[in-house]
Formats: C-alpha cells, sequence, structure tokens
C-alpha cells in the first residue's frame, strides 16, 4: 500500500486539531449513570495519526460524520467505526494501543488484538471496500470522522450515547466537539458533509453553520436499527446516490 504525500501541511493542523480536542475533553466530568469515559485518542494516539497522515486528503470532497466511538470499533483502533478487520486488513493499519485511565471490566481494550466485530463498522467500511476496491480509490474524495472521541459506560458496561447526557454535561462536550469539527472542515474545505444517522447529520448542520455545505444523511449501520438489518448498504448507496454524492 503507498502513502498519500506527508508533505501536505493538513496532516499537521488535523493532527494539532486532534490534540486540541483531547486537551478540551480530558477535564470534562460525567456523573451517574455514567461510571466509566474512554478517550481512544489518548491511548489509540498512534493509530489515529497514522489513519490521518495515510488517508486524510487535499482533495476531500466528502466528510462523513459519525456520533462517537463503539465499544468493539474505535475504542479498540482508534479509527472511527474501526471494526479491527477493516482497519487492519483493508487500511494497513496497527499500530499499539495502551489502555485507558480506568477500564470497564466488561469492555476491555485489546487493541488489535480484540476478537469481538463492531457490526457497524464492517458494514459501513465493508461497503467502502467493495464500491471503490483500494482504500486510496475511497479516501481520496472522503474521509470518516466522529463527531464526539468519548465512549461513555454505565456501570453495567451499557454504552451511554452523547445525545443522552444531562444538558449541562453535554454543552461543553459539545462546545469543544463543535469548534473541532469546523476547524476539520476549515482544513479539509469538503463540498459534502453526511452524517451517518439523523444525531450526527443535526450534530453536522448546527456545529459547521454558516459554511457553504451541502447537508445530508444515511442510515446509520448499527444492527439495533431493524431498517439497517435490512440490505443497509442498498439503502445508504441509493441516499448517497440521491444526495448527488455518488454515481450509479
Amino acid at each position: 500500500m503507498t502513502d498519500l504525500v506527508e508533505s501536505w501541511q493538513g496532516h499537521r493542523l488535523l493532527l494539532q486539531a486532534g490534540k486540541t480536542l483531547v486537551r478540551e475533553v480530558r477535564s470534562l466530568t460525567f456523573s451517574n449513570p455514567v461510571t466509566h469515559v474512554y478517550n481512544p485518542l489518548e491511548y489509540a494516539w498512534n493509530s489515529h495519526a497514522a489513519y490521518v497522515r495515510r488517508f486524510a486528503a487535499s482533495t476531500c470532497r466528502v466528510v462523513m460524520l459519525g456520533m462517537n466511538p463503539g465499544p468493539w470499533g474505535m475504542s479498540q483502533t482508534g479509527i472511527p467505526f474501526g471494526e479491527v478487520a477493516a482497519v487492519r486488513d483493508w487500511m494497513g493499519i496497527e499500530e499499539r494501543v495502551d489502555q485507558p485511565d480506568r477500564e470497564h471490566p466488561k469492555r476491555p481494550v485489546a487493541g488489535f488484538a480484540c476478537q469481538r466485530s463492531e457490526v457497524s463498522g464492517r458494514r459501513l467500511w465493508g461497503l467502502f471496500a467493495e464500491k471503490f476496491g483500494a482504500p486510496e480509490n475511497f479516501f481520496k474524495l472522503h474521509l470518516v470522522l466522529n463527531h464526539c472521541p468519548l465512549v461513555f459506560m454505565e456501570a453495567s458496561g451499557r454504552n451511554r450515547t452523547p445525545d443522552k447526557l444531562p444538558a449541562a454535561e453535554a454543552a461543553p462536550l459539545m462546545r469543544a466537539c463543535d469548534r473541532h469539527l469546523r476547524r476539520v472542515v476549515e482544513i479539509l474545505q469538503p463540498e459534502y458533509v453526511v452524517g451517518v444517522g439523523a444525531y450526527a447529520e443535526q450534530r453536522a448542520r448546527d456545529a459547521l453553520e454558516g459554511m457553504e455545505l451541502t447537508f445530508s444523511r444515511i442510515l446509520h449501520p448499527s444492527p439495533a436499527s431493524p431498517a439497517a438489518n435490512r440490505d443497509w448498504a442498498g439503502t445508504a448507496t441509493k441516499q448517497l446516490i440521491e444526495a448527488g454524492i455518488w454515481e450509479e
């Protein structure tokens, strides 16, 4: 696999933006029922940096935005929707992953040794691999990001999404994430921002208000969604074609 040209200044700027986001969310606190918070941009920074350097391109036309990391995807690899096999075998990224400060016993971080597969990530990256073949073909015009870098877990190990946080706790987090997203879009200068799910689309519209962008969304690939379990790839492809982003 050949890396994209690493001399593009945008790589440095994107990594700086990521480091700023890490600093801004590090001091935030969250109350019950949240008992554990992971930030893969800290303990899996090596993977994130490799992803940015290898695949963020100055020709990016489409930013696809997810909500936040899943326990068996980005939580393990540091890559959005980062199902281990997709990241390791298709993208060719496999870096050392450290441990979160406080690990939940039911949500261990094994990095690239994780044996669990994140269905959402397998569906998302599987579609892109099928349509574009080599990852360079996809990433020449696309980049996949998450709005929020944090993973929230309850005592039971249950995942708690950012939209379920109390307003007082969510507000400073959303401000930091919105600033980061605006900075990323300023660097990449895409034409389209696609929310992976309705929540991500709305966050993008709010954060990027006033910027000359076209917004749309695709169905979230989560297996918790009955609609996603009925030919998710076909539905997402149709939505991207209807939005004028992909051709038939």
